[in-house]
């Protein structure tokens, strides 16, 4: 059995299923490992890990722990409460009037990133006065209709991650930052922090970057140097907004302090550093890598929710859950009809109703025609039918977005 334990409750014969922190390099060899000595477990602390799931059936056991089982229905309980409260902003511009101008801003904005990026790592400096452009047309895409782009942002390659990470964070940060409403010339200087955030990478050697498989502990402290590196990058670039360098600068600090690189916690870390951590876990456990498949953004939101106890503020982790949606389009979701379907676009009254194009029968197992359903309407209007969980698309050999 999966249990979650916390770190003064880890003993040594205990194995460890899941680190519960996902979001982290560590320099343990694998993810799932028995504890053989109490050293082993101050390691946990030394790398900011406060709870962790245990498997009781290769393992000691911890009787009063909660299961894995009860902790995600705890969660998805309390991620619905946080949806259910938050009115629903309609779209200027449907979904699919938008999607075709946000393919064209998506690989425009990949395209620049890799070239800002090759210049960066050649020595050559970031010009503004290019990048600009950029987060206009994505901040532009986003106010039209944010689950456009953002959707696309879901479609990843592992061979091209550190750009694609930069636009989608840029993306992601936009959006969060219009549902916080704050004003037009803040929201285009945080996602141009967004889109360069992690330009210190370039000067990160290639063979740690790619490297397919956990870092040693010398090989992580490399690679934490990309913060500091990103700093000093955007302050010698000139017409770099603070907020931008502070983006870049942040990202990687955690609320209870075991972040990097100034282990900053609480409200020394800005509102703006805190959102973006945010935000770039969050596109990072949704991307494939070289050594890692993405997860479905459903069970990532829950991980942040379940983290907010500790690393990242709960109430922004909250405002960022209300702004996606538990569901973002592109999910594929199971119905309580017994249906397969995918999220094509979010609700017009709640964010736990959107419009699921239905494409697949488990009752009786074959395939329909696909047909959307607005699960927003009523019996007689095509709607009458609920969510019941999310699905994993590689378990039923299909592309949700071949579908959208």
């Amino acid at each position: 059995m999966i249990k979650k334990v916390a770190f003064d409750q880890l003993r040594p014969g205990m194995f460890v299923h899941d680190l519960n922190c996902g979001w982290l390099q560590h320099p343990f060899l694998r993810n799932r490992f028995k504890v053989h000595t109490d050293e082993d477990i101050q390691k946990f602390s030394q790398y900011g890990i406060r709870e962790v799931y245990i498997d009781t059936l290769l393992g000691l056991d911890v009787a009063d722990a909660q299961t894995e089982e009860e902790v995600k229905a705890e969660v998805h309980e309390k991620m619905v409460q946080v949806v259910e409260a938050q009115p629903i902003r309609p779209h200027p511009r449907p979904m699919r009037e938008e999607l075709t101008v946000a393919r064209q801003v998506h690989h425009e904005a990949n395209q620049a990133v890799h070239t800002i990026m090759t210049d960066i790592r050649v020595g050559k400096q970031i010009e503004v006065e290019q990048v600009n452009p950029v987060v206009e047309r994505i901040t532009e895409s986003i106010l039209r209709n944010q689950d456009a782009l953002i959707s696309l942002g879901r479609i990843k390659q592992k061979d091209a991650y550190t750009f694609q990470h930069s636009v989608n964070v840029c993306a992601l940060l936009v959006s969060f930052c219009n549902a916080m409403e704050f004003a037009p010339k803040v929201i285009r200087e945080i996602g141009l922090g967004g889109l360069l955030h992690d330009i210190g990478k370039m000067k990160v050697p290639l063979s740690i970057l790619n490297k397919p498989g956990s870092l040693s502990e010398k090989e992580f402290e490399v690679m934490k140097a990309h913060v500091t590196l990103g700093q000093e990058i955007l302050r010698e670039t000139p017409n770099i907004p603070e907020s931008a360098i502070i983006v870049a600068g942040q990202h990687h600090e955690r609320y209870d302090g075991t972040g990097y690189p100034g282990q900053l916690k609480y409200d020394q870390i800005s509102v703006f550093g805190q959102m973006a951590s945010i935000v770039d876990v969050y596109d990072a456990l949704t991307s494939n890598r070289i050594y890692h498949q993405g997860e479905e953004p459903t069970g990532v939101l829950r991980r942040l929710y379940e983290w907010s106890k500790f690393h990242f503020d709960q109430e922004l982790v909250q405002r960022f859950i209300r702004t996606i949606g538990i569901y973002p389009v592109g999910s594929l979701v199971s119905l309580e009809s017994g249906r397969l379907g995918i999220v094509i676009e979010q609700g017009q009254e709640s964010l736990l109703k959107p419009v699921v194009r239905v494409i697949f029968d488990l009752k009786q197992g074959f395939k329909l025609s696909p047909r959307d359903v607005d699960l927003g309407k009523p019996v007689g209007q095509g709607g009458a039918d609920r969510i019941v969980g999310y699905e994993l698309p590689e378990k039923w050999k299909l592309n949700p977005f071949e579908y959208i």
